[in-house]
């Protein structure tokens, strides 16, 4: 395999990419190569999942809500030898 190094990426390009990356969970470097794939017509599938054009509709949590939650539930994780009596 080899490699290859891109000089003067614009700003809103990288940020685009990142942003790609993030959402589907995946490395910077792997989705420049599923990008790339793409554009050249190697790959005709795409690679990313239908539902995140709905996450919006789905109730996604945000960090805070998510440990909002945590916080919230954390006595369940607690063992009370009383009650096992």
């Amino acid at each position: 395999m080899k490699s290859i190094t891109i000089h003067n990426l614009d700003d809103s390009l990288y940020l685009l990419i990142r942003e790609k990356s993030k959402k589907q969970g995946i490395s910077l470097n792997k989705t420049i190569q599923i990008l790339l794939k793409q554009a050249l017509g190697l790959d005709s599938k795409p690679s990313y999942n239908n539902g995140d054009y709905f996450l919006d509709l789905f109730g996604v949590w945000s960090p805070k809500d998510a440990e909002d939650f945590q916080k919230g539930i954390q006595e369940f994780s607690e063992i009370n030898e009383l009650d096992w009596k």
